[in-house]
């Protein structure tokens, strides 16, 4: 009678821990494919906003000449809503670690000012603008469903990897990359399964509505023989080590730039600086993420000193208070630097570049896994064993910088806990 007893009991809390589990999967299933579906809306409205503004630009190249004045907008519109000490994506970060919800006025502000920045020329991407529209979206979904704050991480990963995917057209990447970028060495799990449905949805609501992935055809793939397996490391190491020398830079400008205690006088400064050395340097290649010099790049051809350029341009729009994100400019960097050195390593320039553009990415985010995804996704899986190899080489030896100064870098990259 007692076992009979005790197994109906066991039963019971068996069956009681799975209708639980059961419903924490649909309620994390729902919303995380809601959050998916608002920010795969709204990502499309930010991809075409953007464009839109560069068509323009393109079209009319003394727009340039307003850069400065488009910077004290973006300042006035800032003060104006009061967000005076603006943390950018650092806020989206520090939000998946402390549960705080990012402010809710971001949104609109951070789309405007993204917008902005490609309309007058300035040197910047836009996937920082997309983690912070998904922190402020999500943030708004929390706030009106009064979530809990460990649940509301969760969200706030949600919304960082709908918004990427549904830009990028990565969802796998954007999936990893919000569930590991807080806190490098240190996966929170527990978010993956929202984190993947969300960027499911937001993909497949940007495409749908015309959003095409960003993907490029990979030239010049070598046989896995020694030679180019040592050729590639060589290029990562050097890769590893530009990635230290892109996240000082960035932070070192904003530094220099924040003893400019007048924000209009410092973004009108910066805005001044980028235009001055676009109109310099006879070209345009400089001015919003460089998408299309990163595609010459990946076709074999770069200018040698493009990707040195581009990170101090960037650099200083970030730095004064511009809008966007630095992480296309890395791609930028990276596949300008890997065309450069790669060719003088003994590679084909089109397949360096490549390296060169996961290996940076890499390097930046402190995000090796995700790195490996992204040139799975960007460049398709005949070259894996090489991606593996310079992402790897490029997280070891690109020390504890970051793009992020939120990230937290959990886990000594040199050695496992005694």
């Amino acid at each position: 009678m007692d076992n009979r007893y005790n197994g109906k009991r066991a039963f019971d809390l068996t069956l009681h821990i799975w209708l639980h589990h059961a419903l924490v999967f649909l309620r994390w299933l729902l919303w995380a494919a809601a959050i998916g579906v608002a920010l795969g809306l709204i990502s499309t409205a930010f991809h075409y906003s953007v464009d839109y503004a560069q068509e323009l630009r393109l079209a009319h190249p003394w727009l340039l000449y307003l850069l400065p004045i488009g910077g004290l907008i973006i300042v006035f519109m800032y003060r104006a809503c009061g967000v005076k000490d603006d943390r950018g994506a650092n806020a989206v970060l520090e939000a998946t670690i402390n549960g705080e919800p990012v402010k809710k006025r971001v949104a609109p502000l951070i789309f405007i000012g993204t917008v902005l920045t490609h309309l007058f020329g300035g040197s910047a991407g836009r996937e920082g603008a997309a983690l912070q529209l998904g922190g402020s979206i999500a943030g708004l979904f929390g706030g009106v469903f009064r979530i809990k704050p460990g649940d509301g991480r969760v969200l706030t990963i949600c919304g960082m990897s709908a918004a990427f995917s549904a830009l990028f057209g990565t969802p796998v990447t954007a999936a990893v990359f919000a569930v590991g970028v807080a806190s490098a060495g240190a996966v929170q799990y527990a978010a993956l399964f929202p984190s993947v449905v969300s960027a499911f949805a937001g993909y497949f609501v940007s495409s749908s509505l015309g959003v095409p992935p960003t993907r490029f055809e990979l030239l010049g793939i070598p046989a896995l023989k020694a030679a180019p397996v040592l050729q590639v490391l060589a290029l990562s190491v050097l890769s590893g080590w530009l990635s230290i020398v892109f996240c000082k830079t960035i932070g070192g400008v904003h530094h220099l730039a924040g003893r400019v205690k007048s924000p209009y006088l410092r973004v009108f400064t910066g805005g001044c600086i980028v235009a001055a050395a676009s109109l310099l340097l006879g070209t345009r290649d400089y001015c919003g993420a460089g998408m299309d010099v990163i595609a010459r790049a990946l076709s074999g051809r770069a200018e040698p000193a493009a990707f040195i350029l581009k990170l101090l341009l960037t650099a200083v729009t970030m730095g004064t208070g511009f809008k966007g994100g630095e992480i296309v400019p890395s791609f930028f960097v990276g596949a300008t630097f890997g065309c450069t050195v790669g060719a003088l390593l003994g590679l084909n320039p089109a397949f360096a570049a490549a390296v060169g553009l996961a290996a940076l990415f890499c390097g930046v985010t402190n995000c090796p896994i995700t790195a490996i995804i992204l040139s799975v996704e960007l460049f398709g899986g005949g070259a894996l064993p090489f991606f593996a190899l310079a992402c790897a080489a490029s997280y070891l030896l690109s020390g504890y910088s970051s793009l992020y100064g939120a990230q937290r870098i959990v886990l000594d990259k040199w050695r496992i806990g005694e």
